[in-house]
């Protein structure tokens, strides 16, 4: 059994000494436990330190790609690697990497395909009073998008078994662990949250400069999923508000038709005209949901096609 961790870095040179020497040597069940660093364009000694902590593999991006292209690239170089559980933990030692043990235990037990650090986020001391509202905020919107019950949504400290990894096909540019929270609840993998303690901030976060910031990137790809796995929820939702905002015109004509005499004033044309407009917005909406669902069932079709290609490809 490979346990593989991967760690994604963007100038963690002061940091990544401190993530290394508390990674675990030895676990339970483990057989081997390898690291792979993510080096994201790094232009301090980052990889210079790695390699003096003895790491051996490396996956190098000569420019910044960001956080979520890292950890895609990672999860193809670590299957690719060999790992049949696979770790993520971050380079700035937010993570306890003692924890990691109780990380992959509900994946060798069986009991878990996905493992999500909850950080208690309504626990961290430097986090203020708007940011704490936010991620709580965010995290239940995720949890309606996917049908989870997951408390910290973007956390970064994860674990997949290799079967959770191969299906997991993530794409966006920002906001990795909310995407893959989303596929992982949808392609029906048994995720589990265990509590952990962060240890105490060394540097600010680099993946977002503002929670508005966050809160407008993870609202695309939270929308984007909705539009992709419940496509009628969008556009059926959409269209019957349309219906019902065209039809009011119509009913409200017809009340007037048998109740006034002169009910075919002038004044009537423009509300005729802007219910006729909502009545075709809503049947462009259902139509588009009909489309939209096709091509959910035909992405299905398609990433069940992409996971036998990946187990031929890092399986060989």
């Amino acid at each position: 059994m490979k346990l593989v961790i991967m760690i994604p870095c963007l100038n963690e040179e002061s940091t990544l000494g401190l993530v290394l020497n508390t990674i675990p040597k030895k676990i339970k069940g483990i057989d081997k436990i390898e690291i792979l660093i993510i080096d994201d364009g790094s232009t301090d000694k980052t990889v210079a330190v790695a390699k003096k902590h003895g790491v051996k593999h490396f996956l190098i991006h000569t420019q910044n790609q960001g956080l979520s292209r890292s950890f895609r690239h990672g999860l193809n170089y670590a299957l690719e690697m060999g790992a049949d559980i696979i770790v993520q933990t971050e380079g700035d030692n937010q993570y306890p990497q003692e924890r990691i043990p109780d990380l992959v235990k509900p994946i060798l037990n069986g009991i878990a395909d996905t493992v999500i650090g909850d950080r208690q986020t309504q626990t961290i001391p430097h986090f203020s009073t708007s940011k704490k509202f936010f991620q709580k905020f965010g995290t239940n919107v995720l949890n309606i998008a996917a049908g989870t019950n997951v408390p910290d949504a973007i956390s970064g400290f994860r674990a997949y078994s290799r079967r959770a990894a191969l299906q997991l096909n993530p794409i966006a540019d920002y906001s990795w662990a909310t995407e893959t929270t989303i596929q992982a609840a949808h392609k029906g993998h048994a995720i589990l949250n265990i509590p952990i303690v962060t240890n105490p901030k060394l540097r600010e976060s680099r993946q977002f400069k503002s929670s508005w910031q966050h809160i407008r990137r993870s609202s695309v790809t939270i929308i984007r999923a909705f539009i992709m796995y419940k496509p009628y929820a969008v556009f059926v939702s959409l269209g019957s508000i349309l219906l019902i905002a065209g039809l009011i015109p119509f009913i409200n004509f017809l009340y007037l038709s048998l109740t006034v005499k002169n009910q075919f004033g002038a004044h009537h044309l423009q509300s005729l005209l802007a219910g006729t407009v909502f009545l075709v917005a809503s049947f462009i909406s259902f139509t588009l949901g009909v489309i939209a669902d096709l091509i959910r069932i035909n992405r299905t079709l398609l990433e069940d096609i992409l996971e036998i290609t990946k187990r031929n490809f890092f399986d060989k």
